[in-house]
C-alpha cells in the first residue's frame, strides 16, 4: 500500500484533488481535520494555544477562534512559528497512527495524507511519494478572495506566509496543475492513479 503525501499552496485545489483520489478508492487522512480534533477545547494542544496566545483567541464557548488566530498568524511569521511548534508534533503523531491503522486493515491501493504543510513540517519521510497541486498565483488569489471572503491583501498575506510553489516543486515526485478547470485536473489525477 503506497502512502502519498498530497500537498499544495492555499487555494491551489488540493482538497479537490483529495476528493478525486477518494472517489478512485484511496483512503484519505485530512491533516486539517486532524488539526481541528487536536485543538478542541480541553485537549493538551488547546491548553498550550490558550497559554501561548491568550483568552482573546477563544470563542464564547471556549473553543479556539480559528478565524481570529488565523488573522494573527498569517500576518505575523513569529506567531505562525509558535502555533506550528505546538500543533505540528501532535498532528504528525495522529497521522502516523492513522496510517498504521489503515495499513493493518488493508484493502486500499493507497493512503493519501492531505496536508498543506507536508513539506514545511518536514513530513516527506512519512510518505512514499509527494504529489504537489499547483495553480498560478492569480488563480490562487481569486479563489481565496471568493472562497474566504478576503481582501486581495489578506489573500496575499496567506499565500505569502507559505513556502513558494517553486521551492515545493523540488520536493515533488508528481505535479498536478489545477489552473485549467476540473476536467484537466481529473485527467491528470486519473493518469497518476493508473500509474500507481
Amino acid at each position: 500500500m503506497k502512502v502519498i503525501g498530497l500537498t499544495g499552496g492555499i487555494a491551489c485545489g488540493k482538497s479537490t484533488v483529495s476528493r478525486m483520489l477518494a472517489d478512485l478508492g484511496a483512503a484519505v487522512i485530512d491533516a486539517d481535520m486532524v488539526a481541528r480534533e487536536i485543538m478542541k477545547k480541553g485537549t493538551p494542544v488547546w491548553q498550550r494555544i490558550k497559554e501561548t496566545f491568550g483568552d482573546q483567541y477563544l470563542l464564547p464557548d471556549g473553543e479556539i477562534d480559528r478565524k481570529k488566530l488565523g488573522e494573527l498568524v498569517f500576518a505575523n511569521p513569529e506567531a505562525l512559528k509558535k502555533l506550528n511548534s505546538i500543533t505540528h508534533p501532535a498532528i504528525q503523531h495522529q497521522v502516523l497512527s492513522e496510517i498504521d491503522r489503515l495499513k493493518s486493515r488493508g484493502g486500499y491501493k493507497a493512503v493519501v495524507v492531505d496536508a498543506a504543510l507536508l513539506i514545511e513540517a518536514g513530513w516527506c519521510d512519512m510518505v512514499d511519494e509527494v504529489w504537489l497541486v499547483v495553480a498560478d498565483r492569480e488563480t490562487q488569489i481569486e479563489r481565496l478572495m471568493k472562497r474566504n471572503g478576503l481582501t486581495r491583501q489578506q489573500a496575499l498575506n496567506r499565500i505569502n506566509s507559505q513556502m513558494d510553489q517553486d521551492i515545493k516543486r523540488r520536493y515533488a515526485d508528481r505535479i498536478i496543475d489545477n489552473s485549467h478547470g476540473l476536467e484537466h485536473t481529473r485527467k491528470q489525477v486519473e493518469q497518476l492513479w493508473a500509474e500507481l
